[in-house]
């Protein structure tokens, strides 16, 4: 589904009938400005200095990565609070806590990210005492003051299905997705999606988001035993 916010309805929208949600005008001008400012405070990494992402996203360019202090965490939480996230967000068998892992994002010229499907985060905590996080909701939400359409930086989501006979999997474009300042998308995991090349054109323009997931934890000793818990329909 794609709707302006104002005529979005969060507690007839259901992620199990709709896997995609895109909202039109999500943050206001003012709101946006108030994270870009938060944005310059913050410390960022570069893809480069990132070993292990680099090492699963070579080629993608330098984008860079910082954290999000609690004041602007509590402000993207407040807006969130979604009876259609919480519902989904429920629907997990075996659930023995609930996390949240967002990160701000600037892409440049020549940046982009390969496809992939956010599938389960893995385990975490020693031996005994074991926690499987599973990413469940991809959130991905843009700050930059103006996007032009030649400037690239679409968020690609595909549908994916294995043809017979085949042993690689199909993927099917679904969903292109400007990065249209203020826009806000949620979309179910695993799903194969990418980000497009920024291009040249975008000159020393910074495509600005916040991206991440909201997690499901699962007592488990396996690293993907999680991942057998079927949502309820």
């Amino acid at each position: 589904m794609r709707v302006s916010f104002a005529d979005f309805d969060p507690a007839a929208f259901s992620f199990h009938g709709d896997p995609v949600l895109v909202l039109d005008n999500f943050w206001s001008g003012d709101e946006r400005r108030l994270f870009r400012e938060a944005m310059g405070r913050s410390s960022w990494r570069a893809l480069e200095d990132m070993p292990q992402v680099h090492a699963a996203f070579p080629d993608c360019g330098n984008w860079r990565k910082a954290a999000i202090a609690m004041p602007e965490v509590q402000r993207l939480l407040a807006r969130l609070a979604f009876p259609c996230i919480e519902r989904y967000m429920e629907s997990f068998d075996g659930i023995t806590g609930r996390s949240l892992s967002f990160s701000y994002y600037s892409y440049g010229a020549g940046d982009c990210l390969l496809t992939h499907d956010d599938l389960a985060d893995g385990p975490r905590g020693g031996a005994g005492a074991l926690t499987t996080v599973e990413r469940r909701l991809a959130l991905v939400s843009y700050f930059h003051e103006e996007w032009e359409t030649d400037w690239g930086g679409e968020l690609m989501i595909y549908s994916s299905h294995w043809p017979g006979g085949s042993d690689r999997i199909k993927l099917t474009l679904s969903h292109c997705v400007a990065p249209e300042p203020g826009s806000l998308v949620l979309f179910t995991v695993p799903q194969y999606h990418r980000v497009c090349r920024v291009d040249p054109l975008v000159g020393e323009h910074k495509r600005l988001s916040i991206a991440g997931w909201f997690l499901t934890e699962h007592a488990g000793t396996g690293r993907y035993e999680a991942a057998q818990a079927t949502a309820r329909r």
